[in-house]
């Protein structure tokens, strides 16, 4: 009778712990919210935000004019065929901001954060940098590290080492 109850106790424990792992779960899902847009760093954290919840329209929204720049249409291809899946793994530290050409344009240093493909392979961190101008008073982003950024829409990153995966098209 009382090995009953103490195992009655244990499994009630347990449920509890899942409930809360779960709402946990469902809860922080959704918790990446968009921030203001006044600074380069808000533009960043918006277009990845909007990339992650699959919001492309809005995502294109953020970038500048620029040479390469692709229509909306062109712009969904690389996520719509394999860089989601690559969006929805990889995690972005934004780090500080430097300002040049008198506060017209900025470069955000970024730490991207690549998950592992396995229980194993703990991903790894790499450190790069987001280009943004000013344009028409609200900050526009020239250019983001891989996978946020098509390497089609910048000849000088096209010449580059591209991915395999990036060259295959998946």
């Amino acid at each position: 009778m009382r090995q009953d109850r103490f195992l009655i106790g244990i499994l009630a424990g347990i449920g509890v712990l899942i409930v809360v792992a779960l709402a946990v779960f469902f809860i922080r899902r959704d918790g990446v919210d968009y921030g203001p847009e006044d600074t380069p760093e808000g533009v960043v954290s918006n277009y990845v935000v909007a990339l992650q919840r699959g919001e492309y329209e809005r995502a294109y929204g953020y970038l500048a004019s620029f040479e390469n720049k692709p229509d909306l249409g062109a712009f969904r291809v690389p996520f719509d065929n394999f860089q989601a899946a690559e969006v929805s793994r990889t995690g972005l530290d934004i780090q500080e901001t430097t300002l040049y050409a008198d506060g017209k344009e900025a470069l955000v240093a970024l730490v991207v954060l690549r998950g592992g493909n396995g229980p194993f392979d703990q991903g790894y961190r790499e450190t790069n940098s987001a280009t943004l101008v000013l344009e028409g008073g609200a900050w526009k982003i020239r250019n983001m590290p891989y996978p946020f950024w098509s390497y089609e829409w910048d000849p000088q990153i096209k010449s580059q080492t591209v991915p395999a995966a990036a060259r295959a098209g998946f």
